[in-house]
């Protein structure tokens, strides 16, 4: 008997082990974030501390980009997985232990977050380019969507159990992140040890071949660079709280309940997008969803109302979820197994720097003119880059099958 389509990728029992382990650990950064920012601002009061726990995490993502994709292509993706987990365990620990000290400074929590920070620039890459060695070609756009809609459960769960658990103490939440990590060790060493094609010894070569890999294929590099750019300029989310206190008025349960919705809008999407894969025009459906994302920003800039602002941030959730699922299926089926560490390396930092870009250009540029201006001139600012891109990377533009060739021309 069939199994049924959007299930598809399931059927894989390794594959289902790495959903489960990303889960676990989504929640877990989820939990662990929250703790440590309540905690840092406990012992601070500093927004300028906030700061430097997001620049801790994310500097050895851009210092060991070239490094830890070389890694997942040459070593074993999946042992690379259990040791960088390892070491997020024992960070967790760390934070543990810092906080059961009734400590006074916050020096300890920078440099175990920079340790962090190092485990997670390895396991993201060798994470990205594991997945297409799990399930079957036909079923990566599957797997590609399920992934995602497991990354945006946690999403959406973890701020809210970080919150509750921290209200028992900052010990209990940082306990319960360690016993997920630790969770997430076991089960990807159960996952059985595949062949992987023996990467080159490291050399300048080796080493900058997935930004050359990128470069060479316009489709791919117009994908990522639009989201980069997208992402950098229409930066809402990271303006919430004024918005929360200033302009809608419904403190800090409000902001909650904002942090959410973009979150809840990607995971209906990824849902559907598991049930009906999308196969054509995956160009075209691309920028469209990016455009949509910039309208849905300016129109969130403008409202006042907090139900037409969650609706609003539904909506730009799931235009977001739908350009991420055409970018990295596109980067998964267009990449080779042995470049696939490297390119998802480079594919990363362009994740984190649109992100953490995007939140210090908000930031700026609303201290500059105002956040719901500079929220407005962000959402347009990516329309304009939508219309760019379209100009300047026509293989993206004209792309047609997304994981599959059209029939008769092959792939």
């Amino acid at each position: 008997m069939a199994l049924f389509p959007g299930r598809a990728a399931l059927a894989s029992r390794d594959f289902g082990l790495y959903l489960a382990a990303r889960f676990l650990a989504a929640l877990a950064v989820q939990v662990q974030n929250v703790a440590v920012g309540w905690l840092v601002y406990d012992l601070t009061r500093s927004p300028f501390a906030l700061g430097l726990v997001g620049l801790a995490e994310f500097l050895p993502a851009i210092a060991l980009a070239l490094v830890t994709g070389h890694a997942a292509d040459r070593y074993d993706r999946r042992r690379i997985l259990v040791g960088c987990y390892a070491t997020t365990a024992a960070v967790s620990a760390g934070l543990l232990l810092f906080a059961l000290s009734r400590p006074a400074g916050t020096w300890p929590v920078y440099a175990l977050l920079v340790a962090f920070g190092t485990s997670r620039a390895f396991a993201n890459p060798a994470g990205q380019a594991l997945v297409p060695n799990l399930v079957p070609q036909a079923q990566l756009a599957n797997a590609v969507a399920w992934n995602a809609m497991v990354w945006q459960t946690a999403t959406i769960a973890g701020p809210a159990v970080g919150g509750l658990l921290y209200y028992a103490g900052p010990e209990v939440a940082f306990g319960t992140a360690t016993a997920a990590f630790t969770a997430c060790v076991l089960l990807f060493a159960a996952i059985r040890r595949r062949p992987q094609p023996a990467g080159a010894p490291a050399n300048w070569d080796t080493l900058l071949a997935g930004v050359r890999f990128i470069r060479s294929r316009p489709a791919i590099f117009g994908a990522i660079s639009l989201d980069l750019f997208a992402v950098l300029l229409g930066g809402a989310t990271a303006l919430l709280p004024i918005y929360a206190r200033d302009i809608l008025d419904v403190g800090p349960g409000g902001l909650g309940l904002l942090r959410s919705m973009p979150a809840v809008g990607a995971l209906g999407t990824a849902l559907w997008l598991a049930v009906r894969p999308l196969r054509r025009h995956s160009g075209r459906r691309m920028f469209q969803s990016v455009a949509l994302f910039g309208a849905f920003t300016v129109a969130f800039g403008l409202s006042t109302n907090l139900w037409l602002s969650c609706a609003l941030l539904v909506g730009l959730g799931a235009a977001d979820m739908v350009s991420v699922y055409i970018r990295q299926t596109l980067v998964q089926w267009d990449t080779p197994d042995a470049m696939r560490g490297r390119v998802a390396a480079v594919n990363s930092v362009f994740i984190g720097a649109s992100n953490e870009l995007g939140q210090f250009e908000s930031g700026t540029v609303a201290a500059l003119i105002g956040a719901v201006p500079a929220v407005v001139v962000g959402g347009i600012g990516t329309m304009l880059v939508v219309g760019l891109w379209r100009r300047w990377f026509p293989a993206l533009r004209d792309r047609d099958w997304l994981t599959t060739p059209a029939p008769g021309t092959g792939h």
